[in-house]
Parts: structure tokens; C-alpha cells; sequence
């Protein structure tokens, strides 16, 4: 049997009362394909990868751009009624415990969500939480392409009859890339700032590679 290369995202959804799939099982795949990864006969499981997008100054930006940092990467809107400003909330805690620290570190806000989503809209609701947050659009198939590299969910879920009345169900992990963009690790929406800031700092003490 041929070996199949495997992607896998970390598919936990926001609540906003819909429950595609249980945090339970997800977490329980996540898991499954991380052990699988380990082994010899396995191949890698992949998160993260190239990507194309706008950042709060109109100019473009890669992963190439964030190389030589360690990333905070998290998928979300503006728009988001609750998971999106807690995570942000709490990015801006652990910024905050990392003192001095924080400098090693890039947090990305990547939106799902580029029709209302613009750089200005962006920048302006990050900085509300902390400047050192980096809010990034693109147009649909840049974020559709970013979202494929990382295995983040997104969907549309109308709530109206105008064109803006909708709300984005999303995954709602926070990635961390080493400085090298590989994946290390994933914290949960309602990981505390705290918690962000103590497993970041080991991670950070860690000799480079």
C-alpha cells in the first residue's frame, strides 16, 4: 500500500451554538495523527506552510516575511461575538507576562472572514487588544489558500436577508511556529494568558537549532 501524505488541522469549532463535530472527538483524531506522525512507517503531519497576504500597511507579506520568529497564529474575524476577543485577550496577557521576551515573538491574526475583513478594519480591531498583534486579510483565495496549509475550518452561516448578515463558524486552535515556520504546538481557545506565557517562555529558552 502506498504511503499518502497527510495534512491535518486542528478543528476545534467557535460557539456559536452550531457543534459540526464534537471538541471530544476532534481532539481524539488530533491526537491519533500526531502519534502517527511519530513513527517511522508514518508520514509527517503538516501544519503551516506558504502563504500570500496583506498586512495593516497594505504591504504583502509571506511566511518568508516571519522567519527568524516564533508565531502565534490564530484564524478568526473581526465580527466574532465571543472565542476571537477572548483568544485576542489573552495573546495581549501573555505579550505582556513575556516582558522582553515578547520581542522573539510574532502574533498573526489571519481572518476568515476578507469581505468585511479589510487591512484598515483588521488593524484597528487588533490594536484595540495589543499593537504587537498582527491583523492580515487577502482576498478569498489567499485566505482559502492559508487556511488549507494550517487545516483551519471556516463557514459562512446566514443569519439574515442583508448581505452582511452572517456569522463565521471557525476552528479556533492558536498555533505556534518555531522560527524555522514549523509547527511545535497548539493551545486551546480557553487557554489562559498565563498558561500561553509559561509554555512560551521554555519554548523560547530553548537553544536555536
Amino acid at each position: 500500500m502506498g504511503y499518502m501524505n497527510r495534512r491535518h488541522g486542528l478543528i476545534r469549532h467557535s460557539v456559536i451554538g452550531l457543534q459540526p463535530l464534537s471538541n471530544t472527538v476532534v481532539n481524539i483524531v488530533f491526537a491519533m495523527a500526531l502519534i502517527m506522525s511519530q513513527l517511522s512507517w508514518a508520514a509527517p503531519v503538516t501544519i503551516g506552510g506558504p502563504f500570500m497576504l496583506t498586512a495593516p500597511d497594505g504591504t504583502t507579506v509571506t511566511d518568508q516575511t516571519y522567519r527568524g520568529k516564533w508565531l502565534l497564529v490564530y484564524f478568526g474575524y473581526t465580527f466574532c461575538p465571543d472565542t476571537c476577543p477572548m483568544t485576542l485577550n489573552e495573546i495581549a496577557s501573555a505579550l505582556e507576562k513575556l516582558g522582553a521576551d515578547a520581542a522573539k515573538l510574532k502574533p498573526l491574526f489571519i481572518t476568515v472572514d476578507p469581505q468585511r475583513d479589510t487591512r484598515e478594519v483588521m488593524e484597528q480591531y487588533t490594536e484595540s487588544f495589543d499593537p504587537r498583534i498582527v491583523g492580515l486579510t487577502g482576498t478569498p483565495q489567499q485566505i482559502d489558500a492559508v487556511a488549507r496549509e494550517y487545516g483551519a475550518y471556516s463557514i459562512r452561516h446566514k443569519t439574515g436577508p442583508s448581505p452582511e448578515d452572517y456569522v463565521m463558524d471557525h476552528s479556533t486552535y492558536l498555533y505556534v511556529m518555531d522560527p524555522g515556520g514549523k509547527f511545535v504546538r497548539a493551545f486551546e481557545a480557553d487557554t489562559s494568558g498565563d498558561q500561553i506565557a509559561d509554555a512560551l517562555r521554555k519554548l523560547l529558552a530553548q537553544p536555536s537549532e
